[in-house]
């Protein structure tokens, strides 16, 4: 799993990179993928949606099991 979900934030990052942000993963517990927003990413008001609506629904889409991201800042 651990693998699908890099992959899986490979295809998020130059979106997040763009904007001068990105994405690090921490690690897997359970079914929770927890990461590391970085860059403008961190302290943007905006990262909340960015972690649900956009890399959260991706990995659920993509990686069946996947209950939740949290960001581990």
């Amino acid at each position: 799993m651990l693998e699908k979900v890099q992959d899986t934030l490979n295809k998020i990052r130059p979106m997040l990179q763009k904007d001068g942000g990105d994405v690090e993963l921490v690690g897997i517990k359970g079914n929770v993928v927890q990461v590391r927003l970085q860059g403008a990413c961190a302290g943007c008001p905006m990262s909340q949606m960015t972690l649900k609506n956009g890399i959260e629904k991706l990995l659920k889409e993509q990686i069946p099991g996947i209950e939740s991201v949290q960001n581990v800042g």
